[in-house]
């Protein structure tokens, strides 16, 4: 008897859940210009996938930095760069300003286009 299993992590997903961590934590911490994340709580975020919160952060960051939001400068990022520190087992995250005032004035993010990517 031969079984195959195959786990292709939903990167898109995980993605989308971490933006929507980082809005909920923008409306919180108005006055914050960036944020540090306990990994811990990123493992709980993805439904305790520990490939996902380890190996295949980085590729799911690389996703979530893609999220824009409409700003009158036209679409800008909401993450301006990211740093996953894992001596500290953190995940830091600055914010492109244009982006989090946006957000704050209520405007919607908008999502990668997922046929883009593979």
């Amino acid at each position: 008897m031969s079984m195959n299993f195959a786990h292709k992590p939903n990167y898109f997903l995980f993605a989308q859940l971490l933006i929507r961590h980082v809005e909920g934590y923008i409306k919180k911490h108005p006055d914050a210009n960036n944020a540090i994340f306990d990994l811990r709580d990123i493992y709980e975020l993805f439904r305790q996938d520990l490939a996902s919160t380890t190996t295949n952060l980085d590729g799911i960051l690389n996703i979530a930095d893609e999220y824009t939001v409409d700003t009158i400068n036209g679409d800008q990022k909401i993450i301006s760069q990211y740093k996953i520190d894992a001596e500290q087992n953190s995940l830091l995250i600055d914010f492109n300003a244009d982006a989090l005032q946006a957000l704050r004035d209520g405007k919607q993010i908008i999502a990668p286009d997922a046929t883009l990517h593979q």
